[in-house]
């Protein structure tokens, strides 16, 4: 099983005809990916055909706008490479054409926008991934995002994290010790985003074929402790977990802007504290996760 996307997963691209859609949607397709619909606002009726030197082409249908994508391709899912000035209102778009998983790759998005936009989401029932983040995979079914497909691996392991690369360097950690993993959810690091810690645990504790999790954390915030509480009471399965920017001084943010330690909140400590609590096995380094989970599920 698989949380979020899987084969049957229908896809749109918004911004499919801009530099970064046109470049990932090409290695999405590639990956095997349903592609059904592209949307770009005054370019409906062209058919989108990937870099001039793609050997994997097939053409998708561009429509001007998301409600048409939906009606006249049955897409049930979209993925949005928008400039960051059009971000939210493209986010609401999607929830407004009763899409229901919306993952936004675009980094950037003003943080009143992003708030506008997530009330909107809310009030529709969708789930919001992102923005600011690496996207979803479920390997050999669906890849939606700008994760290196090739490092992913068909298996039982869930991960989540904030941190896009370190999502890869676990994968590869636990790829290279046999487990592959069921999906990957990139939550990204912005302040206001759609999908939390809990939310995304919460979809893996209902997947009976995840049989462990990875967490990937970093400074700033309290979204690893509101997780490593639920885990604590509700979440029965292994977790391994890293926490980044340990030495990160107070007051510096550190590459996401939601990674930023103020008022003696959000530190590294407080949050592998909180998560030791709660039995979560945490690693010193992110090369020690493959290793950890083996252990962690008696192997």
């Amino acid at each position: 099983m698989s949380v979020l996307v899987n084969k049957d997963t229908r896809l749109l691209v918004q911004g499919i005809t801009g530099g970064e859609g046109t470049f990932h949607t090409s290695q999405i397709l590639e990956y095997g990916t349903n592609v059904v619909a592209g949307v770009t606002p005054g370019k409906g009726g062209v058919l989108y055909h990937g870099n001039d030197k793609d050997k994997f082409c097939r053409p998708v249908p561009v429509f001007n706008t998301v409600r048409d994508a939906v009606e006249k391709a049955e897409a049930n899912a979209t993925v949005i490479f928008v400039p960051a000035a059009f971000a939210a209102d493209a986010i609401m778009e999607a929830a407004d054409a009763g899409l229901k998983v919306i993952i936004c790759i675009t980094e950037g998005i003003p943080v009143n926008d992003m708030m506008k936009a997530y009330a909107f989401v809310q009030k529709k029932g969708a789930v919001l991934v992102g923005p600011n983040c690496p996207g979803v995979i479920t390997p050999g079914e669906a890849k939606i995002g700008i994760m290196p497909g090739f490092i992913h691996k068909k298996g039982t392991i869930g991960v989540v994290s904030r941190s896009g690369t370190l999502t890869y360097e676990a994968v590869h950690q636990l790829s290279q010790v046999g487990l592959g993993q069921s999906t990957c959810i990139g939550i990204g690091g912005d302040p206001i985003i759609g999908t939390r810690f809990i939310d995304a645990i919460k979809l893996f504790a209902n997947d009976d074929e995840t049989e462990g999790l990875v967490m990937i954390g970093e400074i700033g915030g309290s979204a690893e402790e509101e997780a490593a509480e639920y885990i604590s009471k509700y979440f029965k399965k292994p977790v391994v977990g890293f926490i980044a920017g340990r030495t990160a001084p107070p007051g510096r943010r550190m590459g996401h802007a939601g990674a930023i330690v103020s008022g003696g909140k959000g530190t590294a400590e407080d949050k592998i504290h909180a998560m030791e609590a709660a039995g979560i096995h945490v690693v010193d380094s992110p090369a020690d996760l493959g290793e950890a989970m083996l252990k962690a599920l008696g192997r």
